[in-house]
């Protein structure tokens, strides 16, 4: 299997046309209010395509001849990742295919009628699997409890199968940016651990590739492209799922960060992608306890007082004089 070769054209986009229209229409008319909303469309969308190829080729995700599996649960992020994976194949470098998959666990009130008359308008070919995985959560689950854990990897065991039987070589799940840094502070705060969602992974029995091309795209975008073309959403709490989950709290306080500083969650994200463990506490990642002194100038230079990458705010105070170590 050929790997995507690294000279691609920029992470597989060819641009689509932009809107047509004069440039100098008045944005107060209807017509000129109309162009911008196509303009801004536009940018969109080529936003979406250029994050996802980008996260295609750095982690070589798709390569030639692969069957990926997109995974569908009716919701925002789901539909945009199938729609913008269906726009990059027809302009990739090269070949693979998509079919998409829905496992439907039977919650009380699923529409199951929606995504197949949805998938049947895409050409995609499609695949819908009935595992009643409710009654088993609701069974082992205490009332009140959360039930995401467990439904998780019911769902995950269920999906792996399916992947076997249509033989899918990529499993692709439509986590998104803010996804991986929820799940990063979550480890963090409750789990005691440095870990997120890795944007390609092998399953623990190795048969299988795990891969989530909106690793880079915001969750506004995927929200601004499922309301442009209209998707119709399921709703995610059918299953009686609680209305204060961690998730949702940390959702809620990196929303509000990235509102009072602009900027910050970008660079929480991009933190995760520079990381230096001998700056860390994880002897498993440094050899801490064999660190001697060789005489040896390191050829990276003196990394033990690292000046800090950031702009530190400055002190103001009286009498006292500021002075600048190096």
């Amino acid at each position: 299997m050929n790997a995507l070769p690294l000279s691609t054209p920029p992470h597989w986009t060819a641009e689509a046309p932009a809107p047509q229209g004069s440039s100098h229409e008045a944005p107060d008319t209807p017509q000129g209010a109309r162009l911008k909303i196509e303009r801004e469309t536009h940018k969109l969308e080529k936003r979406l395509c250029r994050e996802v190829g980008k996260a295609i080729v750095d982690f070589n995700m798709i390569e030639e001849g692969d069957k990926v599996m997109v995974c569908m649960s009716g919701g925002k992020d789901s539909y945009a990742l199938l729609d913008i994976l269906l726009k990059l194949k027809a302009r990739a470098p090269i070949h693979f295919d998509l079919v998409a998959v829905n496992l439907d666990q039977k919650q009380p009130g699923f529409p199951e009628h929606i995504l197949p008359e949805y998938l049947a308008t895409t050409g995609v070919p499609f695949h819908i699997e009935n595992e009643d995985t409710y009654s088993i959560v609701k069974k082992l689950i205490p009332e009140g409890k959360t039930t995401c854990s467990l439904c998780s990897r019911l769902r995950r065991g269920i999906l792996y199968r399916v992947a076997d039987e249509l033989g899918c070589t990529k499993i692709a799940l439509g986590h998104h940016r803010d996804d991986i840094l929820q799940t990063w502070l979550l480890n963090m705060f409750f789990g005691g651990k440095l870990k997120s969602m890795p944007p390609k992974l092998v399953s623990d029995d190795g048969k299988h590739v795990v891969i989530r091309p909106l690793a880079y795209v915001t969750e506004k975008d995927t929200a601004r492209w499922a309301a442009h073309r209209d998707f119709p959403i399921i709703p995610c709490n059918l299953c009686g799922s609680q209305e204060n989950l961690q998730r949702k709290q940390v959702g809620e306080m990196l929303r509000d960060w990235e509102k009072k500083f602009p900027g910050r969650v970008e660079s929480m994200f991009t933190a995760l992608q520079n990381v230096v463990p001998s700056h860390l506490l994880d002897g498993n990642l440094f050899d801490f306890k064999n660190a001697k002194a060789t005489g040896v100038a390191s050829e990276d230079g003196d990394k033990a007082f690292d000046k800090e990458e950031f702009a530190a705010p400055t002190l103001s105070l009286p009498g006292v004089q500021v002075v600048q170590l190096s």
